[in-house]
């Protein structure tokens, strides 16, 4: 059974709204706890350390340098921001959040098992994890193409998050992945670090550009992509694992994406 919106009579309440808006809010204190976890500040080991050090800084040539993880804390500000503004009676019969609530709650799921594969030491379980949070980052971000929020706090809030969330997880995606295979001993099938590293690296440029094409050049995944590119190159060109040939990639990838991205912004002004 439905009832009339009273704020606006040609939308219906239905009774699952709530339990979507919820879910959501459940979802984020569910991902701020895995995050205090990751950090090591509630008694895990911070993720750099976890896993046999396979994620950090040095471990591969696509490891970002350690700072650009100072990116999540923008990432979370912008999920509880999100949690709490859909909660609003305005949002709750929205129709852009009927589509956009779910996918936000299981990127926020899929983000705290993620961080709990890691401290479990669970390298080949968070990978297939971290490609099916990307996979529904992908559909989230589709979801604000498709559709036009509702003034400037949903830009932010909604479009905004989902774009800054997606664009570093593609980074994190091919860091995670390349960990796993020099943690299995990949041998590249004869080529040498660095090629991998430039061809990895030139996927994730290639995702960046999709991403500005589709987005009609959405600076939020730009934003965090290339934030995540860039600290790829200052950790290969000053960090303990040098790649001159992989710092390069990550510099001509992110000038790439924000030339492309911004001739795309200027056609479209309008997009968050």
């Amino acid at each position: 059974m439905t009832n009339l919106n009273p704020t606006n009579p040609d939308v219906t309440t239905a009774p699952n709204d709530l339990a979507r808006q919820l879910t959501v809010l459940a979802s984020a204190v569910v991902a701020i706890v895995g995050s205090f976890i990751g950090s090591g500040a509630a008694g895990g080991t911070p993720i750099q350390d976890a896993a046999g050090g396979a994620l950090a800084a040095d471990a591969t040539p696509i490891a970002p340098g350690g700072p650009a993880f100072g990116i999540w804390s923008v990432i979370y500000l912008g999920l509880i921001a999100y949690a709490i503004w859909q909660l609003l009676p305005a949002q709750k019969s929205a129709p852009r959040q009927r589509r956009l609530g779910y996918p936000i709650a299981a990127s926020l799921i899929l983000n705290a098992a993620w961080i709990l594969s890691i401290q479990f030491d669970l390298l080949p379980l968070s990978v297939p994890v971290i490609v099916l949070l990307l996979a529904v980052l992908v559909w989230a971000f589709l979801i604000t193409v498709e559709t036009r929020p509702g003034g400037i706090v949903e830009a932010i809030v909604a479009d905004g998050t989902v774009g800054l969330y997606l664009g570093w997880v593609c980074v994190a995606t091919a860091a995670n992945t390349t960990a796993l295979l020099v943690a299995q001993g990949f041998d590249g099938f004869g080529l040498g670090m660095d090629a991998w590293a430039v061809v990895i690296i030139a996927v994730a440029g290639l995702v960046g550009l999709l991403l500005a094409v589709y987005g009609r050049g959405r600076l939020a995944p730009t934003a965090s992509l290339c934030w995540g590119l860039a600290w790829v190159a200052v950790a290969r060109l000053s960090g303990d694992l040098l790649s001159t040939p992989a710092a390069v990639a990550a510099i001509v990838a992110v000038v790439a994406v924000v030339a492309v991205t911004v001739v795309l912004r200027v056609r479209a002004p309008h997009l968050a």
